[in-house]
């Protein structure tokens, strides 16, 4: 059966994220993401064995689903990142953390420098303890640039020529 031409998927709902211990995890992720248990996503990781424990730093909006690796789910690192944005006032608050026990997916600590220049939206790349990879965005580029790039000295990473972003913009 063919897709209606008026269906369009909705929002993100969850991200399935395997980690060694639920516990664990979720502990590093309030601490260090600010991510919290959403109650009433509880039962499917109390209710049955292997069960994800959701968790969001939205009010559970978007979760990631933390499951537990067993015999039969090994570990399988998230590596092809996901993505979370956040306005400027806490993206600047996140820069000025650093250098934290936050990694970059390469296991260096992760510094104010590693900044990506994206020329819509600044960003982060990095991963936690079990090296399932995540970036952090913030499109607010004009207060970035001004507050926090200029303001602090950093010199950002491009992965292309601004000429190409130029070019599109004319």
């Amino acid at each position: 059966m063919a897709v209606s031409k008026q269906f369009r998927m909705g929002r993100l709902d969850h991200v399935h994220i395997r980690v060694p211990d639920r516990a664990e995890a979720a502990e590093w992720y309030a601490e260090h993401l600010g991510f919290e248990p959403v109650e009433r996503f509880d039962f499917w990781a109390k209710g049955f064995d292997g069960g994800p424990l959701q968790i969001s730093a939205d009010g559970g909006a978007t979760t990631l689903a933390l499951f537990e690796t067993s015999e039969g789910h090994p570990m399988v690192r998230q590596e092809t990142g996901v993505a979370f944005s956040v306005d400027a006032d806490a993206f600047m608050d996140f820069a000025r953390s650093l250098p934290g026990e936050l990694r970059r997916p390469d296991g260096e600590a992760l510094q104010p420098a590693d900044l990506v220049d994206f020329d819509l939206c600044w960003a982060y790349d990095l991963c936690d303890p079990w090296g399932n990879q995540y970036e952090l965005n913030c499109y607010d580029y004009d207060r970035i640039a001004r507050e926090l790039i200029e303001a602090d000295g950093i010199t950002p990473t491009r992965y292309w020529p601004r000429e190409v972003f130029d070019t599109y913009e004319r």
